[in-house]
């Protein structure tokens, strides 16, 4: 252990100043070659601000766990990319004691027992979603996993049945997450995200007000019913808050990995067949999946596995440093900002053996290439591992397995496929499909 006389400060932190134009898209490859020329630490300037990367098991274990009260959620998420602004400051901004006592509320809801109550739900979605697909014969599996994704999230989670106001709920979360794109100024922003913001809280309102008078047992219920220790209930502004970013978290990430893992099983037909004759050895032809067939799909759960690692739904975890911290010999001071690379952590080639390739079989025995602890973090990981991962991932098996069963998909000829990097990697001209009937 280093004395304090011989610890470096942040200036001393590598600094990387060649960021290539497409960052965005190349982000996790670009990290990684920075990882093995400076090590797990390191600076650039990026969003407008200078961020401090980590990058790597050893760096991913002590943001998620180890030294994770040193780190504010708020002050990265919250802040930095403005979703407290946007959805209120919910799960995902919250710290410390108020986010655990909040997180309490909600574990019943995504435990592993409590999914056999929402796979029929998932099965009906998926399979009324998905019904006219061959009559359509060309679908982008992106914008019709989003549909099934959001379905999913607010009915089993917040009790929207599917139809025009669900449709509706969607589309303000898609046009929020678009603002980039739209947006001609900061100022033109500000007032398209207030207004929009403004809109999801006004179609919250009454359906507070309708579970309130009509509780059920869903999340909705569980927040509006919970309590603290001195018998006060959560505002309605919080309410909407964690239901907005459940909402958006709940559909977005798994809308991404659904999609890309659905154009690398079409891209590898040779595993694609061995997931098919996995399905053939669960599931009788017409049966939809149960939870103990799904929890048995381990060739598929590789496939999905390595979907995250190519593809992680996040492709980094923003963090305000609140408190001094050492690590690697540099001592990285209270209010600055920290980026912990997920896509890089991914394409460390002394962990994942040619990091670059399509390889599910990286992740069985005996060669387990995930066993090192904190390797693998597309749903992050420690204390706060995303809430929702059980649900997500029963709900792509689901749909995968569905799809694979009973469609035959290949990519649509011409169109350009690209990982949009940024906060999410979602493709950005979406992965068009031509289908037919598996028979």
């Amino acid at each position: 252990m280093q004395t304090n006389q011989t610890l470096r400060t942040l200036q001393d932190v590598p600094l990387i100043t060649d960021f290539p134009a497409d960052y965005a898209t190349t982000q996790g490859p670009f990290l990684a070659d920075m990882y093995a020329k400076h090590g797990p630490i390191f600076r650039g300037n990026i969003f407008g601000n200078e961020w401090v990367f980590m990058v790597g098991p050893e760096a991913n274990r002590f943001v998620l766990s180890s030294s994770r009260l040193k780190f504010s959620h708020y002050q990265g998420w919250g802040i930095a990319m403005g979703v407290a602004f946007m959805l209120g400051n919910g799960l995902l901004t919250m710290d410390g004691a108020e986010h655990d006592q909040h997180r309490k509320t909600m574990n019943p809801a995504f435990t592993i027992a409590y999914m056999d109550r929402y796979l029929p739900l998932m099965n009906r979605i998926i399979r009324e979603r998905t019904a006219d697909w061959v009559a359509r014969g060309t679908v982008d599996v992106y914008i019709e996993a989003r549909k099934i994704a959001f379905d999913v999230a607010a009915e089993a989670l917040m009790g929207l049945h599917v139809g025009a106001d669900v449709d509706t709920f969607r589309d303000v979360f898609l046009q929020l997450m678009n603002l980039d794109a739209v947006a001609v100024d900061y100022g033109d922003y500000g007032r398209r995200q207030e207004a929009l913001s403004g809109q999801l809280t006004q179609m919250m309102l009454p359906r507070l007000a309708e579970r309130r008078a009509a509780p059920t047992d869903d999340l909705l219920s569980m927040m509006i019913q919970a309590r603290d220790d001195s018998g006060k209930g959560m505002a309605d502004a919080q309410i909407i808050a964690h239901s907005n970013i459940l909402l958006l978290a709940g559909h977005e990430t798994s809308t991404t990995l659904i999609s890309w893992l659905l154009y690398l099983l079409v891209e590898h037909q040779d595993y694609l067949q061995r997931v098919l004759d996995e399905q053939a050895a669960l599931l009788a032809p017409d049966a939809e999946p149960t939870l103990d067939a799904i929890k048995r799909m381990r060739v598929l759960d590789n496939a999905l596995s390595e979907a995250e690692r190519l593809y992680p739904p996040v492709s980094f975890g923003p963090r305000g440093v609140v408190e001094d911290f050492e690590f690697n010999g540099y001592v990285i001071p209270a209010g600055t900002m920290v980026n912990y690379s997920i896509a890089a952590s991914h394409r460390i080639g002394s962990i994942f053996h040619d990091p670059e390739k399509f390889d599910p079989d990286r992740f069985a025995p005996p060669r387990e290439e995930d066993k090192t602890p904190y390797a693998l973090v597309g749903f992050g990981g420690g204390p706060r591992v995303c809430i929702g991962m059980n649900f997500a991932t029963v709900e792509m098996k689901a749909l995968v397995s569905h799809i694979v069963r009973h469609y035959q998909l290949a990519i649509t000829p011409g169109q350009q496929l690209i990982n949009g990097g940024g906060v999410v990697t979602a493709p950005l001209n979406g992965i068009k499909m031509n289908v037919t009937a598996r028979t």
